[in-house]
């Protein structure tokens, strides 16, 4: 996987989330998502519990509240779909402050805010507390098609090598007087863009050309091997195992 990476993401604390092996840390959040969605929205207690444990793992995780929350503004387009909903759907309307709003709407933008910002949220404590290279490891330990790790743990590498070359074409463009300011610098923009694709290209393969040389048949060797003890299993499963129990006890009571 090579050397190490890191992520704006990450957050480097010594918590004992931290020092969970990725792959049990990727299947808790995963089977704390199938847990979240399955819940039925009528519940709306039960997501308030998940919260409040989602709340506890970043407080044993040591991530701080605000820097939770200016991570989920992702999120903002689909809050901005689920406000429309009522609007728009159809069904037996409700007024709400002069408003005639749709009911099945209304349930089905709470929906989409529960147990998106969940979500999102549970993503956002796994990538705070795992370095991108300790992710790519886990996958792979999950028996994840391995062309699709490979696909991406090339697209992160590539990513700050494209970012870094438009960051020295910036500072040419500038250091040659130029700054965009209208309609009118579209056309350098652009010609920029045309260059930066094909320097991208020419740089991917040459890469491709050193892999090769080097030994490269398909396959990335595996220099670190993850592993979890059974204790580290049962700590990671705490979480998907207590919202697993609110999940049951939502439906009963539905």
């Amino acid at each position: 996987m090579g050397a190490g990476h890191t992520h704006r993401l990450y957050r480097h604390a010594p918590s004992p989330v931290h020092a969970l092996p990725p792959h049990c840390k990727i299947a808790a959040v995963f089977c704390f998502v199938l847990v979240v969605v399955s819940t039925p929205r009528e519940a709306v207690w039960a997501f308030g519990l998940y919260t409040l444990l989602l709340a506890a793992v970043a407080g044993a995780a040591r991530v701080p509240a605000g820097f939770l929350l200016r991570r989920l503004l992702i999120e903002v387009p689909f809050v901005a779909f689920a406000l429309l909903m009522p609007f728009v759907a159809e069904g037996e309307r409700v007024h709400v402050l002069g408003l005639s709003l749709s009911q099945s709407g209304l349930w089905g933008a709470w929906n989409i805010l529960a147990k998106g910002t969940l979500g999102v949220a549970a993503s956002v404590l796994l990538a705070s507390t795992t370095e991108l290279r300790a992710l790519l490891l886990g996958l792979q330990r999950l028996r994840l098609p391995p062309l699709l790790v490979q696909i991406a743990s090339f697209m992160i590498r590539y990513g700050d090598v494209i970012a870094d070359e438009m960051r020295r074409m910036r500072i040419a463009r500038e250091s040659r007087g130029f700054t965009a300011r209208g309609v009118r610098h579209w056309g350098v923009l652009a010609t920029s863009a045309g260059a930066l694709f094909i320097r991208s290209y020419e740089r991917g393969e040459r890469v491709h050309l050193a892999m090769i040389s080097r030994g490269y048949a398909g396959t990335m060797p595996v220099i670190d091997e993850v592993t979890a003890s059974r204790a580290q299993w049962t700590y990671a499963a705490a979480l998907p195992l207590a919202a697993l129990a609110v999940c049951l006890t939502g439906w009963m009571l539905t």
